[in-house]
């Protein structure tokens, strides 16, 4: 079996990464082939946790909120968040991985409540963990939930997978001579405000001396890489 570099980890996935192109709502194709990636990490014998973010359908903090009480757009993007997560439960299934979804919001005819406890109890039994409704509360984004559940499921890192193939100190995709990093540390990204995961979420990552590697997906084989302990995309860390 090859050698792996983590054993259990919390991938965060963005709802963008599931619209691929189209920019709104679940692309099928795209939702298979990174249903089919993770079953092939799966097979390595990675315990594997997802938090999904649901800006492909609504985002709180979007422009299309902006006449909304905050409170109330952030519930609709928690619920968003729970369509991906049955989309990517369903896609997960078809790889004849066994798949749970639990949310933050308790709604029993379509998802487990979050149970610290049975989520990991379903890791140690090979099953999938998808973690949807962020963190229950307004104004904590997911990428603060992925921070949270992977410290509550002891996850040894999060994986962040993005568009680009690390962190920048300028949008790669704008910038033509933007600088990437390797390798830098939690108070660099929060001092130079770069644009990784939102300061709570490194914050607590930081604090909890969690390391969060940022990489492509669209990149076929680099869930595997990572897990694997290839040096791709960047690392933050201490």
């Amino acid at each position: 079996m090859q050698q792996l570099a983590f054993k259990r980890v919390l991938l965060k996935l963005s709802g963008e990464a599931l619209a691929a192109g189209q920019g709104f709502g679940v692309d099928t194709k795209r939702i298979h082939e990174v249903a089919a990636e993770l079953a092939e990490v799966h097979k390595l014998g990675v315990q594997i946790a997802i938090v999904v973010g649901g800006g492909n359908f609504f985002r709180g903090v979007a422009e299309q909120a902006k006449d909304m009480d905050r409170v109330s757009a952030d519930h609709m993007g928690m619920l968003a968040t729970v369509i991906n997560a049955l989309a990517l439960q369903d896609a997960l299934e078809k790889q004849k991985i066994y798949t749970r979804v639990q949310s933050a919001i308790k709604m029993e005819q379509v998802a487990e409540p979050f149970i610290r406890r049975r989520a990991i109890r379903h890791l140690e039994k090979g099953r999938i963990v998808i973690f949807a409704g962020g963190t229950g509360n307004p104004y904590f984004s997911t990428d603060t939930a992925a921070s949270l559940r992977a410290m509550e499921i002891k996850a040894d890192a999060i994986l962040k997978a993005t568009k680009v193939d690390g962190i920048y100190d300028a949008d790669p995709m704008k910038v033509k001579d933007a600088k990437k990093f390797g390798d830098i540390t939690y108070m660099d990204v929060l001092r130079l405000g770069l644009n990784v995961m939102d300061s709570t979420a490194i914050s607590l990552c930081k604090d909890n001396n969690l390391p969060i590697i940022v990489f492509n997906l669209n990149q076929h084989g680099n869930i595997r890489r990572v897990v694997c302990g290839e040096k791709i995309g960047s690392l933050v860390s201490a």
